[in-house]
């Protein structure tokens, strides 16, 4: 994966939710004082937020883009997809210190990201509600790993499947007349760490809402029919297929 640096980016011209915390009295100066280093990850492994070349700061801000976060045992792994808004401080994140443990990044799409560093840093005690939007992105973070636990705990990988495309259209996805879109480059790999599930189990997994036209995908772009699931089965009457087992 190769890092290329510009200049510098105005944060909250790139992020107008950052924009908007600011009252508009001091929004316009808020906007040109808060810069921060904005760097380009092209797709590939990432090092992390050292490989970046700065210390210290806030951590890094995703502008563009979509990187995964997986963290395995024995070759099984859990992972987290991170795009537009979420803050990360992706060489401190806590690993228990007592499980044998592997974590890596990767750069799914090409992504632009803003280094809040020491400078940056400086700005929050003049804009604190900038402060409090970032701190709010963080919760937000982990409000998605706690559903994206809930999804992984149903028993059927179908389901999961379903749900975990229906969890990402929420915050990606855009509706049009033939349903939700979703535009996201996902791999039956990556589906298969998200999903807690092997890759072949979520290929035929697919294939089974593809079937019941839940589902329709040429693998970068994701056509989600109806409505979002309000029920963790789709038929009670329905057989269990393989897919219907645990991953």
């Amino acid at each position: 994966m190769s890092v290329v640096s510009s200049s510098v980016c105005h944060v909250l011209r790139e992020d107008p939710d950052l924009a908007d915390a600011i009252p508009p009295d001091r929004r316009r100066q808020a906007v040109e004082e808060c810069t921060a280093p904005e760097l380009s990850l092209q797709p590939g492994r990432w090092g992390g937020r050292g490989s970046l070349g700065f210390r210290g700061g806030i951590g890094v801000l995703v502008l563009r883009g979509l990187m995964i976060r997986r963290v395995g045992i024995d070759g099984r792994y859990g992972a987290e997809l991170i795009g537009e808004g979420d803050l990360l401080r992706p060489d401190e994140e806590s690993i228990s210190p007592l499980l044998p443990l592997t974590t890596d990044w990767s750069i799914v799409l090409p992504t632009r990201v803003a280094a809040l560093d020491l400078d940056f840093e400086q700005h929050l005690a003049q804009y604190p509600e900038l402060g409090r939007r970032l701190i709010a992105r963080a919760l937000q973070r982990s409000k998605n790993l706690s559903v994206n636990m809930a999804i992984v705990h149903q028993a059927r990988v179908d389901v999961r499947l379903h749900m975990l495309l229906w969890h990402l259209a929420a915050r990606w996805g855009r509706v049009r007349s033939d349903g939700t879109v979703l535009r996201l480059r996902l791999t039956h790999a990556v589906l298969a760490d998200l999903v807690a599930a092997r890759r072949p189990t979520v290929t035929t997994a697919l294939s089974e809402l593809t079937r019941r036209g839940m589902v329709t995908t040429d693998g970068e772009t994701w056509i989600l029919s109806g409505e979002a699931p309000r029920d963790v089965l789709p038929s009670a009457h329905e057989t269990p297929s393989p897919t219907h087992q645990s991953g």
